[in-house]
């Protein structure tokens, strides 16, 4: 098995004296892990940081092996985020729950592009936190749960939607939803459309929804808790004031 591929360092660690075996959510093959010899050296220890961007040239002699793989740095990565700390706490996040969430070697594009706008997004603090949103919602569709936003359950219609069933993951309309709120998720406005503006609450409404099908769909399949690092960012977000 053998390819090249752009990619986004996960995570990485030290294995042996000089090495590291690396995650890489890759554009055409997924996510994959690697052994990248001289990954603990100084020169490649910055370029191996979650949210680095890198060319890899990965080869492995079967599907079950691990590979070893050429990484080459693309562009400047998370170093352009170092003054802001709440930014960061959002790359470690979304890393964490990709590797997470996706399966190895499975190709998922709309993933890789989804983290590929999030990074581009970190960049702006008033955006970064609803596009978060949207990238779980995005790995949520990549992984065949996807939310059905375009019309209520219930009824049919297509406007007025305020809520999303906790079971179904299907829009409900406000008139509909109204007997049953206590037990409906809240639908933020922006996941309906880019015009829709950013209101209060919104950012900690739209986690609290994709986060509840992340655990219940993915994590809890794999007898794993959501990432940490996702409760660490919304612990940061509260205290900001941007949720």
């Amino acid at each position: 098995m053998e390819f090249q591929d752009d990619a986004f360092v996960l995570w990485a660690r030290a294995h042996g004296d000089t090495g590291a075996v690396v995650d890489l959510l890759t554009e055409g093959h997924g996510r994959v892990a690697a052994y990248v010899a001289g990954g603990a050296s100084r020169r490649m220890k910055p370029f191996l940081q979650p949210g680095a961007r890198v060319a890899a040239d990965f080869r492995a002699r079967t599907a079950e092996q691990l590979g070893g793989a050429r990484l080459e740095p693309v562009g400047e990565g998370p170093a352009a985020l170092f003054d802001d700390p709440l930014a960061l706490t959002g790359l470690a996040a979304a890393a964490a729950v990709a590797q997470g969430a996706l399966p190895e070697r499975e190709p998922h594009p709309g993933a890789f592009y989804g983290f590929e706008a999030l990074m581009a997004a970190l960049a702006i603090p008033e955006v970064w936190p609803a596009v978060f949103v949207r990238f779980e919602s995005g790995l949520l569709e990549a992984l065949g749960f996807g939310l059905d936003l375009s019309r209520c359950g219930a009824t049919g219609v297509t406007d007025d939607l305020a809520w999303v069933s906790p079971r179904t993951g299907r829009a409900v309309s406000r008139e509909a939803g109204a007997p049953y709120a206590d037990r409906l998720l809240h639908l933020p406005p922006f996941l309906l459309g880019t015009q829709a503006g950013l209101g209060e609450g919104d950012v900690g409404a739209g986690l609290a929804l994709t986060g509840h099908f992340l655990e219940r769909n993915v994590f809890h399949v794999l007898n794993r808790p959501l990432p940490p690092a996702r409760v660490w960012m919304i612990d940061k977000l509260g205290e900001a004031g941007r949720l």
